[in-house]
């Protein structure tokens, strides 16, 4: 559910904001946007590790039903949005906000408690499920915001309101906790100084990517400067923090263990790769190749997700499969593997033309999806395998704020590496275009200078925005009153050059970042392979593996009814 509404919304912006009066290409109105996509990942990201550490000492299912609950309430509280304007575009971001709490809750929690659930020689399968249904619900949300926003923008939150009621219902009345809990007292200053640390530097990379004074982006503002150095500066001192006081939100203990410490940066850096994946295909798609191949703009979302399901099929495929033979064989050579096809994914996508043919194209997503697959649940098994029972939950946490952070710093990243590859080409290429097209120079000239980041921005939500930036009067002395202009073809065929330019620049970063996730992997060992009769050891907090590593953190202690909970599995 939290996953598919995070997808969903990305669809469904353009019907959003029609539907609200609002013009998110207008200057004014770029921050709504950025918000609207930004703000659940940003607030996820901050809050898991509090989650977390509430799930171990006060219970993981009592977290985790508290995150339905909340997101729950707040879908049904954005799907009956009445206002229009700036209203309504601050109460959508307010509770999206509020429904990113609920994520945090959700995501902090399911990993943990399913840790808790099965022994050693399942938890590949049944983390590599739960990966499954996560992923999988990103691509569903494409689907379902393309079905669901053309009948009404309201459907696109309502849709999760009959299954976060039921949700709710069936964790409270099923889910038994068999985790061990841990109660010690709230490390006030961590979380203080790591929330305001992290939130200021993703804000700041929010507003980065936008235009301000005379440059095409922010990375110049004084406040965004301030925001990002601000806030790298409170997490070293959170860092500070969290090695001197006695209960630590972070336990950076937990990082001598190698396959937590190695298999977090590898889930790191390999985010930060392919976190902004979604974004450049949605842009390809939406902003240039289905228009060119006869879509028009209203379409363009629906089939951007149908034509997106190579990608899902390639994970639903692989991640069991990988998660059930990594119990087996150990993690190492399904992670390295999986990001060694994931790097030839990236290189082919940058080989193939802006205007490709879709067989090859759904061949190489079927190949990103298959990568992606067999590195994410072996990864998340042998990361969770090396925590003593009694730290899973902030444990998960640590790992799943990685991941978050990671996404949004790579979404952030991708749109500034193709700005700065647009900015290079964009201007003369718009003022050439739209010259032969009898538009007269100073007005050429004048929409040229439209700021990268907008053009960007017309290709994410599939706009043509030529009828806005040439007004009625230039474009009623076209020779065709501007029909040719402000249809399917001339703004995909102008930009698409200058998109490429941006989208090699993308791909070299991320296979950059995957190729150092990759050796981190290989690092991280062999894994730990499913051996009989460890699992009641592994229940009172012992590892035979990394016993050396684990020496000397938080010991497990369980109350009899615990234990027996534990044991009644």
């Amino acid at each position: 559910m939290a996953t598919v509404n995070g997808s969903i919304v990305l669809i469904a912006l353009p019907e959003i904001f029609r539907g609200i009066d609002i013009n998110p290409l207008s200057p004014g109105n770029t921050s709504y946007l950025l918000w609207m996509m930004m703000g659940f990942l940003v607030v996820t990201a901050v809050l898991v590790v509090t989650f977390g550490r509430l799930g171990d000492m006060y219970g993981r299912v009592r977290m985790y039903n508290l995150g339905f609950a909340i997101f729950t309430v707040s879908s049904i509280l954005l799907a009956v949005t009445w206002m229009h304007g700036t209203a309504a575009a601050l109460w959508l971001i307010g509770w999206r906000i509020v429904q990113g709490v609920g994520g945090a809750f959700l995501f902090a929690n399911s990993t943990a408690i399913l840790t808790d659930a099965f022994p050693a020689r399942q938890r590949g399968l049944a983390l590599g499920i739960n990966v499954v249904a996560g992923i999988s619900g990103t691509f569903l949300g494409l689907l379902l915001g393309g079905l669901l926003a053309p009948i009404s923008w309201h459907c696109v939150f309502l849709v999760s309101v009959p299954f976060g009621v039921l949700g709710t219902f069936w964790a409270y009345t099923s889910l038994q906790d068999s985790g061990v809990r841990r109660r010690t007292t709230m490390d006030w200053w961590g979380n203080i100084t790591f929330a305001v640390g992290l939130i200021a530097l993703l804000v700041g990379i929010t507003y980065g990517i936008q235009p301000y004074g005379g440059h095409t982006m922010g990375w110049t503002n004084p406040w965004v400067l301030a925001a990002v150095i601000g806030g790298v500066v409170t997490l070293v001192v959170f860092t500070i923090i969290e090695s001197t006081v006695v209960e630590p939100l972070f336990h950076l203990s937990l990082f001598r263990i190698r396959s937590f410490s190695a298999g977090n940066v590898a889930n790191l850096l390999a985010s930060l790769g392919r976190g902004g994946l979604q974004f450049v295909l949605l842009i390809w798609l939406q902003g240039i190749w289905l228009p060119q191949h006869g879509y028009s703009f209203t379409d363009t979302p629906l089939w951007a997700g149908i034509y997106l399901v190579p990608l899902t099929v390639g994970f639903l495929v692989a991640a069991p499969i990988a998660g059930v033979l990594s119990d087996r064989f150990g993690a190492r050579m399904f992670t390295v593997g999986g990001l060694a096809i994931v790097i030839v994914s990236f290189a082919l996508f940058m080989s193939i033309p802006v205007n490709f043919s879709y067989p090859v194209f759904a061949l190489i997503l079927l190949v990103n999806g298959v990568g992606t697959g067999l590195f994410s649940s072996p990864n998340r098994a042998d990361v969770m395998n090396g925590l003593p029972a009694n730290t899973r939950g902030v444990g998960a946490g640590m790992a799943a704020t990685f991941q978050n952070a990671a996404f949004v710093l790579s979404i952030g990243l991708s749109f500034t590496l193709i700005v700065i590859g647009l900015s290079r080409s964009l201007p003369s290429t718009m003022l050439n275009g739209l010259v032969d097209q009898g538009v007269p120079a100073s007005t050429a000239q004048a929409a040229s200078a439209l700021p990268p980041i907008g053009v960007l921005f017309s290709a994410f939500l599939g706009y043509n925005p030529m009828e806005q930036i040439l007004g009625p009067q230039t474009l009623s002395a076209l020779p065709d009153s501007g029909a040719y202009v402000t249809g399917r073809a001339f703004f995909p065929n102008l930009i698409s050059g200058p998109f490429s330019d941006g989208l090699v620049a993308a791909f070299v970063f991320s296979i950059t970042m995957l190729l150092i996730a990759l050796v981190a992997s290989f690092m991280a060992g062999p894994g730990r392979r499913a051996q009989p009769g460890l699992d009641d050891a592994e229940m009172a907090g012992v590892h035979p593996q990394d016993s050396d590593a684990g020496a000397g953190l938080i010991p497990a202690r369980r109350s009899q009814n615990t234990a027996a909970s534990g044991h009644s599995r």
